[in-house]
C-alpha cells in the first residue's frame, strides 16, 4: 500500500507539470498567433510602413513568443533559464554547424527587409524562379506564379541569387517585333503601327512611341516597336497592340510572311 502511494507521490508532479506545460504550450502558441497577426494588421495599415515590414515583424513576434513558451516550459520541469543558456553555450559549435542553414536563411532575411530588392505584391524573377511576391518572413520567401503554383523559397538562397524585379519600376517599355513582306511599303507600314499605338491611350506620349526598320532578315524585313506604358498595363497592351497591328496590317494591304511550301508540277 505504501509502495503505490510513493508510485503516486512521485509521478503525480510530473503529470500536474505536464498539464501546466501543455497549458503554456496552448496559451502561448495562441498568443505568438493572435499577437504575430495584430502587429501585422496595425503594421500593414499604417499607410508610410510597407507591407513586406508587417510579414517580416509578425514573424519576428511569433518566433520570439514561442521561445519564451519553451523556455516557461522548461522550468516547470526544473529546467532553469541560466542552467538552458549555460548548456546551449557549452554546444555552441555543435548547434552552430546544425543549424547554419537555419541560420544563413534569417540573416539573409535580415538582409532582405534592409536593402528590400523586392517587397509584397511585386512581380520577380529569383535566380530563375518567377513569380508574386506573397510573404517575408525570417526564414523564407514565398512566391505565387501566374497560374497560382505557391513556391517556398529559402532566404539564403533569394539573397544570393539575381533578383530581376518587374514592379519596381511605375513605367516599362514594351518591344515588339512585327515583320512584312519585302515588297510591302515600309513608310506605310511605319505609319500604321504608329497610328495604332498613337490611338491607345495607355501608351506614353513621353517618351514617344518608336518603330524602326531593325533587320532584314531571311524572308521578312523586321520593324522594331518600341512603347511606353504603365507596370500594370504592360502585358493588356502587348496583346492589343498583337491584335490592333494584324488588323490594320490587313485593312492597309501590308502582308506579314509566313514559311509555306509551293508545290511544283512537272510537265508531261
Amino acid at each position: 500500500m505504501e509502495s503505490a502511494m510513493d508510485q503516486v507521490s512521485v509521478w503525480m508532479p510530473l503529470v500536474i507539470n505536464a498539464a501546466k506545460a501543455l497549458v503554456v504550450l496552448v496559451i502561448g502558441w495562441f498568443l505568438a498567433g493572435f499577437l504575430a497577426a495584430l502587429a501585422k494588421r496595425r503594421i500593414v495599415s499604417h499607410p508610410r510602413i510597407d507591407d513586406t515590414i508587417g510579414g517580416f515583424a509578425a514573424s519576428i513576434i511569433r518566433w520570439l513568443i514561442l521561445l519564451v513558451t519553451v523556455i516557461a516550459i522548461l522550468q516547470l520541469f526544473g529546467i532553469q533559464a541560466t542552467s538552458l543558456v549555460a548548456v546551449l553555450g557549452a554546444g555552441t559549435l555543435a548547434i552552430g554547424l546544425a543549424l547554419q542553414g537555419t541560420l544563413g536563411d534569417t540573416a539573409a532575411g535580415v538582409m532582405l527587409i534592409i536593402f528590400r530588392p523586392y517587397k509584397i505584391g511585386q512581380f520577380v524573377d529569383i535566380g530563375g524562379t518567377s513569380g508574386t511576391v506573397k510573404d517575408l518572413n525570417i526564414f523564407v520567401t514565398e512566391l505565387v506564379t501566374p497560374d497560382n503554383v505557391q513556391i517556398i523559397l529559402p532566404n539564403g538562397k533569394a539573397w544570393g541569387a539575381v533578383v530581376t524585379n518587374f514592379s519596381a519600376h511605375s513605367t516599362r517599355r514594351l518591344d515588339l517585333t512585327f515583320g512584312i513582306d519585302y515588297g510591302d511599303d515600309v513608310d506605310k507600314a511605319v505609319q500604321i503601327i504608329l497610328d495604332v499605338a498613337n490611338a491607345d491611350e495607355r501608351v506614353h506620349k513621353d517618351p514617344e512611341p518608336w518603330v524602326r526598320l531593325t533587320n532584314l532578315g531571311d524572308s521578312s524585313v523586321d520593324l522594331g516597336v518600341r512603347l511606353w506604358c504603365d507596370a500594370s498595363d504592360y502585358w493588356e497592351l502587348k496583346f492589343h497592340m498583337l491584335k490592333a497591328v494584324k488588323q490594320a496590317f490587313d485593312a492597309g494591304g501590308i502582308s506579314i510572311p509566313y514559311p509555306h511550301s509551293v508545290e511544283i508540277q512537272k510537265a508531261g
